[in-house]
């Protein structure tokens, strides 16, 4: 599942390729994703030009003239695939190749007034499309809840140390509780938590300020690195101008499994463990 400095990619991707542009018409393959497409108030695009392309969390967010939203979540394997005015397909995410196969999995076609075309492809289909009213967008059931931007002011030690108030956790969840802070998933908070030094299994009761401070900064540095490399392309991965997502190839903790620890003060091997089904990597002897 594509996390925030993906999403982020392909928000900008998406932003060179297709903002300002005007829908020509729809071609919908297959109305049942995650929710069931509702046909007639895809179709209200049609003729509509897409105003911005925002992010929020791991959203992709489409705001459209007379009021008009639509609301994208990629689940697994949901993408973008563009077709450019040169009839040439151009990825738009890091988690798949462009195949012949593709076409079958082929949902929905945006074609646009310079014949741009966006299709949106999901083989498991656990990804959606929703189109709403842009004015009660922020009180959308999958909005609502979402904690503060991790790269926002809000999101300081202030409000991390008052969230931890009463509340009885383990720091890897924390950090994966979308409610908490919104955006990061499992492949960056490994990576968070071995740059600061903590345990995944640290109890949130038992940290110390500086370690909070220590939290945000590498969120904050990590997440910045990550959209500035392109994004993880954990298989492959290029935005619509064929740029290479290469983060992966900064990975110190995520994946390295019998590895020896990256930092030079260390002899210890990673060891992997499990944490609420997803695999969590560790130093046992940096991380405490």
């Amino acid at each position: 599942m594509p996390e925030l400095p993906e999403v982020e990619v392909v928000k900008r991707s998406l932003e060179t390729a297709v903002n300002k542009l005007k829908i020509k018409s729809i071609r919908i393959n297959d109305k049942n994703l995650r929710y069931k497409v509702n046909i007639k108030g895809i179709k209200r695009l049609i003729g509509l030009k897409i105003l911005s392309i925002e992010r929020r969390s791991k959203y992709l967010l489409f705001f459209f003239e007379k009021g008009n939203a639509m609301l994208v979540h990629l689940g697994m394997t949901g993408k973008f695939i563009l077709i450019n005015k040169k009839n040439i397909k151009l990825r738009t995410s890091f988690y798949y190749k462009l195949s012949p196969k593709d076409k079958k999995h082929d949902h929905i076609r945006f074609i646009f007034s310079n014949n741009t075309q966006l299709i949106y492809n999901d083989v498991r289909k656990f990804g959606f499309i929703k189109v709403e009213n842009s004015k009660s967008l922020k009180e959308n059931f999958h909005l609502k809840t979402l904690g503060p931007e991790p790269l926002d002011s809000i999101f300081n030690f202030k409000y991390f140390k008052n969230y931890l108030k009463g509340r009885n956790r383990i720091i890897k969840d924390l950090l994966m509780d979308q409610k908490f802070v919104s955006g990061l998933g499992n492949i960056y908070v490994n990576e968070i938590l071995f740059h600061s030094r903590i345990k995944p299994t640290r109890q949130i009761s038992r940290l110390r300020d500086f370690e909070i401070n220590e939290i945000i900064r590498n969120i904050r540095k990590i997440l910045k690195k990550a959209i500035k490399f392109g994004g993880s392309s954990i298989k492959d991965f290029s935005n619509s101008k064929g740029k290479t997502g290469s983060f992966q190839e900064h990975f110190k903790i995520y994946g390295m499994l019998g590895k020896n620890c990256s930092n030079s003060d260390c002899n210890y091997k990673i060891q992997k463990i499990v944490i609420s089904n997803r695999a969590s990597f560790l130093c046992p002897k940096c991380q405490k």
